[in-house]
């Protein structure tokens, strides 16, 4: 049961992180709930990793591990700044917050790119993901509004969403 699970669930949760924060963004999801999703996230990377690591050794899963590997603590970052919202750590969250969206948004492009080149079938949705991913983090860092911002963030929300569900279906 837990394969499955393995090999099916990242399609299931990238679009569905990256609809959180977006309506977090927007205000339709508390930064409560945002905290929670990141504590999970950061749990299930390490048990997909981990689970994954034999599987994961060459390759483009090799280059893929390599991107949860550094997604871990750019998760981490995230909720540290969420804990740093209510001013307990003593440090701003701001810093911590664009640690883990731009972390998220651009360790990605670079497991894409790095797959687009690897793969024959499905090459162009790669990189049609790493595209949107650097053209939604640069979104994010110039958006005048949280609506924009939004958007900024489907855009990279899609760019990942396809890739991941190419690779499901397809490998």
């Amino acid at each position: 049961m837990f394969r499955p699970l393995r090999e099916n669930g990242p399609a299931l949760l990238v679009p569905a992180a990256w609809i959180v924060v977006a309506a977090t963004v927007l205000g339709a999801v508390s930064t409560h709930a945002l905290f929670v999703a990141h504590v999970v996230m950061s749990a299930l990377l390490v048990a997909f990793v981990a689970a994954s690591w034999r599987d994961m050794a060459d390759g483009v899963l090799r280059a893929w591990k390599l991107v949860i590997l550094a997604g871990t603590p750019v998760t981490l970052a995230g909720v540290a700044g969420l804990l740093a919202l209510g001013g307990s750590l003593g440090v701003p969250p701001e810093p911590l917050f664009s640690i883990s969206l731009y972390g998220w948004t651009l360790l990605p492009a670079a497991g894409f790119a790095y797959t687009g080149r690897r793969v024959e079938a499905g090459a162009r949705i790669y990189d049609a993901g790493a595209v949107c991913c650097v053209a939604g983090a640069v979104g994010v860092a110039l958006a005048p509004s949280a609506g924009w911002t939004a958007v900024a963030l489907a855009v990279v929300g899609a760019g990942q969403t396809a890739g991941i569900l190419d690779a499901t279906v397809r490998y």
